[in-house]
């Protein structure tokens, strides 16, 4: 064999041995990248590790679509979980403007109990604890829903499906401080249910009827308010018909609520409360409660971000059209510029008696 041959075998032999070499190392850090990646899902948190109730709730996302029960599942723009400190929060998001779900005009990121229960039978219970994250930064001052979200609902099934309990935040831009108020809404006589209103309540803060003059003029600065970021909590009670609820929050007084469910108060023109003839009446809005209110009629429990600031005219509703920006339902822009509502919870918990549920599965059609 000649001196060639062999310098030819040498380099040859020195080639095989650095693929290999090379081949080796990548072979190594793929199945090294493929273990970590095993890990990081192992260690992976999801919104039903840190709120372990999913298979009684349905969820429905910012984009309008029903996710289904939420069991270890995540969705990047709307439904995940973040670690604050030493605790896992879940994290409901929804943009200003976008595909929403069923009749509303507002996108939500939204819980919504499978089951619907009777408040003259019912023994149930809501707690949880949580922090409003952002609020839109635009909207219309004069719309008293602009600048809102809200938190935790009871829901009707039925009939005309109306709401008798909306817990809201709400913050004007520029401020530190934002309200948490809380609605019933009348279960209305007839079958013509377009004369529908909210009686709001303060907590802290302000109600819903404190607007701005202008556009965007707001009203002076909160004392006795919550900020963004601040935690606080709320527990709704249905028992026997009533419904009893109660807010707390460190550094602000406890407050607690009680309202009949079964029996109305508003059941002549002459019952309508003054803030009511000054906020809805005269856009129309100025029916009557059916005397047993939403005795026999089905309802249930809400939980997330239900974003009241939308993109539509306040020429349609002066309350609840806040002509806020929404990038022509362009969602990553709307985040970008703060065109959203983010709810972060940190626990919650239901309680239901077996006595007020009905056996029969459901998922509202219109809310």
């Amino acid at each position: 064999m000649n001196k060639k041959t062999i310098t030819k075998i040498g380099a040859l032999l020195c080639f095989s041995a650095f693929f290999m070499l090379g081949s080796c190392k990548k072979t190594t850090k793929e199945s090294n990248e493929k273990e970590e990646a095993k890990k990081e899902e192992q260690k992976k948190v999801y919104a039903s590790d840190v709120t372990p109730f999913f298979n009684d709730w349905r969820l429905i996302l910012g984009d309008g679509s029903n996710a289904g029960h939420a069991n270890n599942f995540e969705h990047k723009d709307f439904f995940f979980t973040q670690k604050d400190g030493e605790s896992n929060w879940v994290v409901y998001k929804a943009p200003n403007g976008g595909d929403t779900h069923g009749t509303s005009n507002n996108t939500r990121t939204e819980l919504a109990q499978e089951k619907k229960w009777y408040p003259s039978k019912a023994n149930d219970k809501l707690t949880a604890t949580l922090k409003v994250m952002n609020v839109s930064t635009t909207g219309d001052a004069r719309v008293a829903a602009s600048y809102s979200v809200v938190v935790g609902q009871i829901h009707s099934a039925d009939g005309h499906e109306n709401e008798p309990l909306k817990i809201f935040y709400k913050k004007f831009p520029g401020h530190t401080k934002g309200s948490v108020f809380w609605h019933y809404e009348i279960n209305t006589q007839g079958d013509d249910n377009s004369g529908r209103w909210d009686y709001s309540t303060a907590v802290w803060g302000n109600d819903f009827s404190v607007v701005g003059k202008e556009e965007n003029t707001y009203p002076k600065e909160l004392e006795d308010g919550i900020a963004l970021g601040e935690e606080f909590s709320y527990e709704i009670e249905v028992k026997d018909g009533i419904m009893n609820l109660k807010f707390m929050s460190d550094g602000h007084e406890t407050k607690t609520f009680t309202k009949n469910l079964i029996v109305s108060e508003y059941t002549t023109s002459a019952n309508i409360p003054k803030q009511t003839q000054e906020l809805f009446v005269p856009i129309g809005q100025d029916g009557v409660e059916r005397k047993s209110a939403y005795a026999g009629e089905g309802c249930f429990f809400k939980l997330g971000a239900y974003n009241q600031t939308n993109g539509k005219s306040p020429e349609v509703n002066k309350n609840w059209c806040s002509g806020a920006e929404t990038h022509k339902g362009d969602i990553q822009k709307q985040y970008k510029d703060g065109n959203y509502a983010e709810v972060w919870f940190k626990t919650a918990s239901i309680k239901i008696s077996d006595a007020s549920v009905s056996n029969e599965g459901y998922f509202t059609k219109n809310d």
